[in-house]
């Protein structure tokens, strides 16, 4: 499969093509809208959570217009950052923690986000997904954030046989050249969004089914 997935991310890519489906993802929208500032991508990760792509990336752009940096968000008043993230899921928990992780990055990390995997995930509310992203879309090294997406598209063609998003990860590190990795999410993603749904996948249009594991069970 190590040898295939060139092939693999060229079959998605065309098959989005091929049925006008070419999105970009919140995190690629930031990335490309606020030059890749690590910092933005970190707030809008946690902030995308549960949260449909276009959710996020109305409510992000409400958030940084009023609070630009991690000074201005660990000084904000608490109600203030609720009522502007209030659409999208688990707000109230979601602006404590964004506020709590500004505190931390002005005390601790001179308002830089650390750039390496380890200090990442020790920020609250920071899990693997979160923190390869913040490498990915913020710093673009080499990573490879898995969400359901990649989790259930990865199991679905046989590219992994795992129960777990952290044991998809590391399969993938092991079977992916580096080369791919930064492509792995927002390819998935977008694909697992628009074409390799959770339920009823659309089969008929995808051109991976000659090497997918789920089309050669079901059909």
């Amino acid at each position: 499969m190590t040898l295939e997935f060139g092939k693999i991310i060229s079959l998605m890519q065309s098959t989005l093509r091929n049925n006008n489906l070419v999105r970009a993802t919140a995190l690629k929208k930031l990335q490309t809208q606020e030059g890749g500032d690590p910092y933005k991508i970190l707030i809008g990760t946690i902030l995308s959570a549960r949260t449909r792509d276009e959710t996020t990336t109305n409510v992000i752009k409400m958030l940084f217009s009023k609070f630009k940096n991690p000074e201005e968000l660990s000084r904000a008043n608490l109600k203030e950052i609720k009522g502007l993230i209030q659409k999208i899921g688990f707000y109230n928990v979601k602006a404590a923690r964004i506020k709590e992780v500004s505190k931390i990055l002005v005390e601790k990390y001179n308002s830089k986000v650390p750039p390496n995997l380890e200090d990442l995930l020790s920020f609250p509310g920071v899990g693997r997904k979160t923190a390869n992203c913040v490498l990915v879309y913020g710093f673009r090294k080499p990573a490879i954030p898995v969400d359901v997406h990649v989790h259930r598209i990865s199991n679905r063609i046989g590219i992994v046989n795992t129960k777990k998003p952290e044991d998809t990860e590391i399969v993938l590190q092991k079977s992916i050249d580096r080369k791919y990795w930064i492509a792995v999410n927002e390819t998935f993603v977008v694909f697992g969004q628009n074409i390799c749904l959770p339920i009823k996948p659309k089969c008929n249009v995808c051109r991976l089914t000659k090497l997918c594991k789920y089309y050669e069970n079901n059909n």
